[in-house]
C-alpha cells in the first residue's frame, strides 16, 4: 500500500455519498487545497486500498493533459467503489465507453461524432433550441408553479440531445427516467442500488438496439441526418461499430448530454435565487457569454473522475506510484483561489474564468461543451425575458451522489 501524506480533514470520506447529501464539502476542499493539495485517501478493500485526491486547478489540468501517464482505461474513469474482483467484471464492459478509453483509441471514437458538436453545428441548432426554450417556458407559465428541475432544467438538454441523436419524441420521457435511474443509484428516491442502475442501463441498451433496427429498416437520406445514422455508418478503423458498441455509444451520449447540463441549469437558477443582485444584473444587461460560463463553473455538475498512473510521477509534491489511482476533483479545483479571483463569489460578469467544469483539457475535454453553453445561454435569456419574477418556494433538494453534483427537486413559482 502507498504510504503518503493522508488527507488532513478528519473523518472526510469522499467515497460515501452521504458526504455530499447536503451539498459539496467546500470547507474541506479548501483545507485540502491549502494543506495537502495531493493527498492519500484510504479505501480499504479497493484497488490499492485507496487513491490520491487532487484538488488544485493546475494539478487537475496536469492529470487531464497527460494521458500517457494518467490512464482512463486502466481502472476506468469512474471512482472505484467495490472490491478488486467486482471491478474487473465491471471494467470488461465499461472499457468500451469512450469515457474509459485512452489515445489513440479514444480519438478514433471521438472523431466519429465530433462534428455534430462543433461550434458551427451548434450555431445552426440555436434556432431550434430557442423554439424548445419558448415552448418549455410556455408550459411552465401555464402551470404557475412546479418543480423547476422537471419542468424547465431537464427539458431543454433532453430535447436537444434527442434531436441531435435522432430519438423519436415519444421515447424522450423514457430517456429522462432511465438516465435518472442510472446516475441516481446512490439516492434511494432515484433507484437506490447499483443493481437498479444496471437494469436501467440494460433497458437503455434495448432502446438503442430497437432504434438501430428501425434506422436500418428506414435509413436516413444522409449519414449526417442524425447521430444514430452517423454511428451506424461509422468506421473506427477496425470496421463498423458492433451492435453493442453502438448501444454503449448511445448510452454515453444520452446520459452525458442530459444529466450534466440539467444540473448546471438548476444550480444556476438556485445561484440567482441566492444572489438576487446577480439576477437583476442579468435581466438588465444580459451578459450571456460570461453568465453561462460562471453558471457552469459554479455548478461543476461532475464532482470527480478517476485516472490510474501508468508510471511513477511526482504531482503536487507527492510521489505517485505506477498503478496508483488518482481522483481529480473538478468541484474543488473550480474554487481554487490560486487560479481564480475570488472563486467563492458568484459573479456573472467574471471574465477570467478558466474553470475545469468541462474537464481540464486533454483528450477527454467535454465533447458537448459548445452545446451546453448554448443551452444555458438560451434558456436563461428566455427565463429572464418571459418569467423575470420567478421565485423559490422551497429549498433545493440535493442529489445524494459522490459523482454528480445534482439537484433533484427545486420548487418554484413561475409567475
Amino acid at each position: 500500500m502507498t504510504t503518503a501524506a493522508r488527507c488532513p480533514v478528519a473523518h472526510l470520506d469522499l467515497v460515501d455519498p452521504d458526504t455530499f447529501a447536503s451539498g459539496l464539502p467546500f470547507e474541506a476542499f479548501a483545507t485540502l487545497r491549502d494543506q495537502a493539495p495531493v493527498c492519500w485517501h484510504d479505501q480499504p478493500g479497493s484497488w490499492g486500498d485507496g487513491f490520491w485526491v487532487v484538488t488544485r486547478l493546475e494539478d487537475v489540468r496536469t492529470v487531464s493533459r497527460t494521458p500517457e501517464v494518467f490512464s482512463s482505461y486502466a481502472r476506468g474513469a469512474l471512482l472505484t467503489l467495490g472490491n478488486e474482483a467486482d471491478e474487473e467484471l465491471a471494467l470488461a464492459m465499461t472499457r468500451q465507453l469512450m469515457l474509459n478509453m485512452d489515445p489513440p483509441e479514444h480519438g478514433a471514437y471521438r472523431q466519429i461524432v465530433q462534428r455534430a458538436f462543433n461550434p458551427r453545428t451548434i450555431r445552426g441548432l440555436e434556432g431550434r433550441l430557442q423554439e424548445f426554450a419558448d415552448d418549455i417556458v410556455d408550459r411552465a407559465l401555464a402551470k404557475g408553479a412546479g418543480d423547476f428541475v422537471q419542468d424547465v432544467a431537464a427539458e431543454l438538454p433532453l430535447l436537444a440531445i434527442c434531436e441531435l441523436v435522432g430519438v423519436p419524441a415519444d421515447q424522450r420521457k423514457a430517456v429522462f427516467e432511465l438516465s435518472n435511474r442510472m446516475i441516481g443509484f446512490d439516492d434511494p428516491e432515484l433507484g437506490g442500488s447499483a443493481a437498479e442502475a444496471e437494469v436501467a442501463m440494460a433497458e437503455m441498451f434495448g432502446m438503442a438496439h430497437a432504434l438501430a433496427q428501425d434506422k436500418h429498416a428506414r435509413p436516413a437520406r444522409s449519414p449526417d441526418a442524425d447521430l444514430i445514422s452517423t454511428l451506424l455508418q461509422a468506421d473506427t478503423g477496425q470496421g463498423a461499430l458492433t451492435p453493442d458498441q453502438f448501444a454503449i455509444f448511445f448510452v454515453l451520449l444520452m446520459v452525458a448530454g442530459n444529466e450534466t447540463t440539467r444540473n448546471a441549469i438548476t444550480h444556476g437558477m438556485q445561484a440567482f435565487f441566492e444572489h438576487p443582485e446577480q439576477w437583476e444584473l442579468f435581466k438588465a444587461e444580459r451578459p450571456l457569454e460570461t453568465a453561462a460560463e460562471e453558471i457552469i463553473r459554479w455548478a461543476s455538475p461532475i464532482i470527480q473522475f478517476q485516472r490510474t498512473a501508468l508510471t511513477d510521477y511526482e504531482l503536487g509534491g507527492q510521489q505517485i506510484k505506477a498503478e496508483d489511482r488518482v481522483v481529480i476533483y473538478y468541484s474543488a479545483a473550480n474554487r481554487d483561489e490560486r487560479s481564480l479571483l475570488d472563486p467563492d463569489t458568484f459573479d456573472i460578469s467574471r471574465v477570467d474564468n478558466e474553470h475545469v467544469a468541462f474537464g481540464g483539457g486533454g483528450p477527454h475535454f467535454c465533447l458537448g461543451a459548445n452545446l451546453a453553453r448554448a443551452e444555458v445561454r438560451i434558456l436563461f435569456d428566455t427565463i429572464a425575458r418571459r418569467m423575470p419574477a420567478i421565485a423559490p418556494l422551497a429549498a433545493p433538494r440535493p442529489l445524494r451522489s459522490n459523482f454528480v453534483h445534482g439537484i433533484k427537486e427545486l420548487q418554484v413559482r413561475y409567475a
